[in-house]
């Protein structure tokens, strides 16, 4: 059986909820003042995958100094809204090899990042491009 995670959102006024995930001291407000739900599934999206790519870039003895995933998404007109499209542009600062670069994404995006999976099989689309930024 695999992990559960427990969370809990909360109206709070209007149409705001709170939303706290139980092992984490971190609260997110959705709704109006807040994020959106969708854009939030988008960034989890892009930390999913940022950790992926830094993690396996260190393994891989790059020097990698920092990294910054850009991220968008097009949703259908009709409801659901889902994602119909989403696309991600690594920004990878370092001197890294482009070969290392280009496997740590392809390793991320086909086995190990679970949000961008979800969007895969929900039938969106996921694409990615990347750059390197030499120091």
């Amino acid at each position: 059986m695999g992990d559960e995670v427990k969370g809990r959102v909360e109206w709070f006024k209007d149409y705001q909820f709170i939303g706290r995930i139980e092992s984490d001291s971190c609260s997110v407000i959705l709704g109006e003042g807040g994020i959106s739900p969708m854009k939030l599934l988008l960034l989890s999206v892009a930390g999913c995958t940022a950790y992926d790519v830094v993690m396996i870039l260190q393994k891989m003895r790059e020097p990698i100094e920092g990294l910054e995933v850009e991220i968008s998404g097009e949703r259908r007109e009709e409801h659901p809204r889902i994602y119909k499209k989403v696309h991600l542009h690594y920004k990878i600062y370092g001197d890294v090899s482009e070969e290392k670069a280009k496997r740590a994404i392809e390793l991320s995006q086909d086995k190990y990042c679970s949000a961008s999976a979800h969007i895969k099989l929900s039938g969106a689309e996921l694409t990615y491009s990347f750059e390197i930024i030499k120091s």
